[in-house]
């Protein structure tokens, strides 16, 4: 120790004590300086999850909706299909009638002509 400050004891334990004091200040947690929007990450990480699940849910409903839309569209075609074809078999079927009926009549013509000629 120097002699020109001439320290007692007790106030090298003071100084001592006041040092340690300043030490532990250091360890001691700061008050921080919160926003006034603060928001925790964890309820902004929710909100966040919960428009990425929505969005694929919207995503997979479009994707259901497509597919559903799509076998619709095949079905009716396929009835269409069908409908055409039954229209066409029906339609040569009284084609067929019809020719059959015009020979019938042609035949009774010949007949009724035949027995007027005699």
């Amino acid at each position: 120790m120097s002699e020109f400050q001439r320290t007692g004891f007790s106030e090298r334990l003071k100084t001592a004590a006041d040092a340690k004091k300043a030490l532990l200040a250091n360890f001691r947690p700061k008050p921080t300086v919160t926003a006034s929007d603060f928001q925790p990450r964890a309820v902004a990480r929710e909100a966040e999850l919960a428009q990425v699940r929505e969005a694929r849910a919207e995503a997979k409903a479009a994707r259901i909706q497509a597919a559903a839309d799509a076998a619709e569209a095949a079905r009716l075609s396929d009835e269409s299909l069908a409908a055409a074809a039954l229209e066409a078999k029906r339609g040569e079927r009284k084609e067929r009638k019809a020719l059959t009926k015009a020979e019938q009549k042609a035949k009774r013509d010949a007949r009724y002509a035949a027995r007027k000629a005699r």
